[in-house]
């Protein structure tokens, strides 16, 4: 065993590591998620039942070419202890987390293509400033670090400040973001995969992608953390 195994023993009993899903320690290199909860976390799989759901979401867009979701979202279910860690307790290292072990499924399921650019679901800019960064944010970041794909989290703007979408049908989320994105610069590439944390109607996707394709974009693929199950 060496120095560094030691002081990370040391600091552990001194100040200990919790998995940010089941709240029990975390054991020796377990990093923010315990190992049980990385393999046992409810997978949304893209040949499972949920997966009609999924792609009906944007049957309306020919141009979605693929939607993957990672997790499934169930009240008081570990996938919600995750997503509240990251939206509401500052917990960052959550969302690149979720999204490192989301790429590396969708890298061996050979799920992406080369030479697309991750664009992340933005904040309006005063509701970044009080959380303090965008949830989505982050996620793009694991799954770029996974997939070795470029993302930015600049290059599609909000600029409306909107109310939550919770509570609200499809037809008042749709309302309640018509026109609320913008693309702030030229993008050199056809094909863009969107990132957000949780897929409930799909209508703020759907408005972020009429938006990118008024800039050009052709195709699309939609990736969520979480499915949101009613």
């Amino acid at each position: 065993m060496n120095l560094r195994t030691y002081l990370n023993d040391f600091v552990d009993l001194v100040f200990p590591r919790s998995c940010a899903a089941c709240n029990i320690g975390l054991l020796g290199n377990e990093e923010v998620i315990c190992t049980f909860c990385r393999i046992s976390l409810p997978r949304a799989h893209s040949d499972g039942m949920h997966a009609d759901t999924i792609r009906y979401k944007f049957v309306n867009l020919p141009e979605v070419l693929a939607t993957y979701t990672f997790l499934l979202f169930t009240k008081k279910g570990k996938v919600q202890q995750l997503l509240h860690a990251l939206k509401y307790r500052g917990n960052k290292e959550v969302g690149v987390t979720l999204g490192q072990m989301f790429g590396q499924e969708l890298v061996a399921a050979r799920a992406l293509p080369d030479g697309a650019l991750i664009l992340s679901v933005p904040l309006h800019a005063k509701k970044k400033q009080k959380r303090g960064y965008n949830q989505s944010d982050l996620l793009a970041e694991g799954i770029s670090l996974a997939c070795s794909l470029p993302w930015s989290g600049t290059i599609l703007a909000r600029t409306k400040y909107t109310q939550t979408q919770t509570g609200k049908s499809k037809s008042e989320r749709r309302s309640n973001v018509n026109g609320v994105f913008k693309v702030t610069q030229p993008i050199d590439t056809g094909t863009i995969i969107l990132v957000d944390d949780v897929l409930t109607t799909g209508a703020t996707l759907e408005e972020c992608i009429n938006t990118l394709k008024q800039a050009g974009c052709k195709q699309f693929y939609i990736l969520t953390i979480a499915l949101a199950q009613h």
